[in-house]
């Protein structure tokens, strides 16, 4: 029986990999919050781990989807860790052409983008999808307005609920969510195939705020990656009505009736170094999964 299962999952490995090799797909670049993981300062044991090498450092929350056909590369947020992250991107293929969608300009989200400037790689013209508030905030504030203004990136403009045909495989729908917007308004992003959808909303307020409704999002699409900030309450020292981001044990209790297929398309992201679940050992990540739910992880893909 165990031969078996072991032949089964060679079998499905060796499918899920030509897969990739023809058809566009997902890849996670980072799962940590704005602040990343270790994070400046911190003094728990969480942080202590990595600086001594205990468990691994975890780049800043960004995916990316990647046509193996054209061999261009979109990222979604343009995040502290755009080094190591370009990095990983180039082990998939260091061919094509690099397009960037920013959600909102919150310093985990956008500060990526100095790396493409005179002092690092001087990009020539890289597309940058922003929605109204987001393009004014670049090109009205420096350092930002210079990417604009030597022509290192070049402003997509993009509005609410429209699509963008990236090519004849690839599409992406922006839509708005509740978040603090100090500076630009928040987006979530819906890509999509002909065959598969995918929806990616790293940063949000309660789900009560949002006028849409989660569980029959998450029905319309086959995977979504959903705001996992914190675990609970009480996780960090201040009042957390200051971030209030959806607990993942929220989250999981809004959704508690879906069915199973349902719940397996959730996989949770944007951890803040307090929570647990970045810990693949840890007693709430093990409780994320036996209720269904998933934890998105550095480098895990998904076929679109």
């Amino acid at each position: 029986m165990q031969f078996i299962k072991r032949i089964l999952i060679i079998i499905f490995l060796i499918l899920q990999e030509t897969s990739f090799a023809q058809n566009p797909y997902m890849m996670v670049l980072g799962v940590a919050q704005d602040g990343g993981f270790p994070q400046a300062n911190c003094q728990k044991e969480c942080c202590k781990a990595v600086f001594a090498q205990k468990i691994a450092k975890q780049f800043v929350s960004c995916i990316a989807v990647i046509d193996p056909i054209s061999k261009d590369k979109w990222i979604f947020d343009a995040t502290p860790d755009f080094t190591q992250q370009f990095h990983l991107l180039n082990q998939e293929s260091t061919e094509g052409k690099i397009s960037i969608f920013l959600t909102h300009a919150h310093i985990g989200h956008y500060t990526g983008l100095m790396y493409l400037g005179r002092e690092a790689m001087g990009t020539n013209k890289t597309k940058v999808y922003v929605m109204p508030k987001m393009r004014s905030f670049i090109e009205k504030n420096g350092p930002w307005s210079q990417l604009v203004s030597l022509q290192n990136i070049d402003l997509q403009p993009i509005k609410e609920d429209s699509i963008v045909v990236l090519n004849e495989r690839l599409s992406v729908l922006a839509f708005k969510v509740p978040h603090r917007d100090e500076f630009s308004e928040t987006v979530g992003y819906k890509i999509f195939t002909k065959n598969k959808s995918l929806i990616f909303i790293p940063d949000i307020d309660k789900w009560q705020k949002w006028n849409r409704n989660l569980e029959e999002m998450i029905k319309s699409v086959d995977y979504a990656f959903l705001d996992g900030t914190f675990y609970k309450d009480g996780e960090i020292n201040r009042p957390m009505s200051e971030v209030p981001h959806p607990f993942v044990t929220e989250t999981m209790d809004l959704l508690k009736n879906l069915p199973a297929t349902e719940k397996a398309k959730v996989h949770f992201i944007h951890f803040n170094h307090t929570n647990p679940v970045m810990n693949p050992k840890s007693l709430e990540n093990k409780e994320v999964r036996q209720k269904g739910f998933k934890v998105a992880f550095q480098g895990e893909k998904v076929g679109l």
